[in-house]
């Protein structure tokens, strides 16, 4: 492009925003990142990164302030074992972070206006069997998300489109569907099941053991997406007329068991899954792609094996790395 179109990516310290600045780095455009921290795995491509706080006006404000388009990614989550442990926090401040960032957008004169929803915002009572028919973005309504991170969400998607019809602002409106890949949170509490698989199959390689630890009986399914196409999906999604919610992910459907049994499979492991309680979510969680297909005319192509490969291979070597240079303890006086 002959002169740089700016664009704002919130959540840039984040696994996809920072992928996602680097993309569209990679595509011409002049990218501000805002977070409250910078990327843990690598530096940031961004033209200009600032740390803000947007569940705050001020902060909301200064980073809307002289661009063109927003990608809105920023927010208080993380894997089951987190966000079904923290329902306040989460409500609270994921709606002030879309609250103020939307409302500070239009104050500003921003085009178009990406917002990051999930499929967390689906009813609970369609996904109660393993066996789950895929989703379609109709099923959203009659609405009942099973936790607060899917109702804030929802929430956000009104917003979001009340804002298109009454200010003219062009919004877009994206539901992930698990994506994954190198350079997100592995350990700690908020990463999600394919890191924390991966992360689970290397100690167990790592320390001979082969036990890997699986919550529940590890029949749950869900599909999942692998970063490089999640970026191409909002891309494409972003410069589209579509305005309407969209499904982004891989419609592959299989278990938490055989998720393990194939990250073992690339690390080169037999292992033995050890069953504990803990968070599972909802039985089964799919993607319907027909409206994807229809909309973009694309649909995710990197294959689940591949992307894991590429996810395992990273995450082994941040295991491995992690054990030869613990973090030192800390000493009080």
């Amino acid at each position: 492009m002959s002169e740089a179109v700016k664009v704002l990516v919130t959540g840039a310290g984040g696994f996809i925003g920072s992928h996602l600045v680097r993309y569209l780095k990679g595509r011409g455009y002049w990218v501000r990142g805002v977070d409250l921290k910078h990327p843990e795995f690598a530096d940031t491509a961004a033209d200009e990164f600032v740390i803000a706080d947007l569940r705050r006006w001020e902060g909301c404000q200064a980073a809307t302030e002289g661009v063109e388009e927003v990608y809105a990614l920023a927010a208080d989550m993380g894997g089951m074992g987190f966000i079904s442990a923290h329902h306040a926090a989460i409500l609270h401040n994921n709606a002030l972070i879309n609250l103020h960032t939307m409302e500070a957008a239009r104050q500003n004169g921003v085009r178009r206006y990406l917002y990051t929803s999930s499929a967390c915002i689906y009813p609970e009572h369609l996904q109660q069997v393993a066996a789950v028919k895929p989703l379609r973005e109709e099923d959203a309504y009659p609405a009942m998300p099973q936790d607060a991170y899917g109702w804030e969400k929802l929430i956000s998607e009104r917003l979001a489109e009340y804002y298109r019809q009454d200010y003219g602002m062009e919004t877009r409106i994206v539901r992930f569907h698990n994506i994954f890949g190198p350079e997100g949170t592995w350990t700690g509490g908020r990463e999600k099941a394919p890191a924390a698989i991966c992360r689970k199959v290397a100690e167990a390689k790592l320390d001979g053991t082969g036990v890997v630890e699986v919550w529940g009986d590890g029949e749950q399914t869900r599909s999942f997406c692998y970063i490089e196409d999640c970026l191409e999906g909002l891309y494409r999604l972003m410069r589209s007329d579509y305005a309407a919610p969209l499904n982004l992910g891989q419609d592959r459907l299989i278990s938490i068991n055989e998720l393990v049994e194939m990250v073992a499979g690339i690390a080169g492991i037999d292992v033995r899954r050890e069953h504990i309680p803990g968070p599972e979510g909802v039985r089964g969680r799919n993607s319907d792609n027909t409206r994807l297909r229809a909309v973009l005319g694309w649909e995710p192509g990197v294959s689940l094996e591949e992307g894991m490969r590429r996810t395992y291979e990273w995450i082994e070597a941040e295991v491995s790395a992690a054990r030869s240079f613990p973090v030192a303890a800390t000493t009080l006086s």
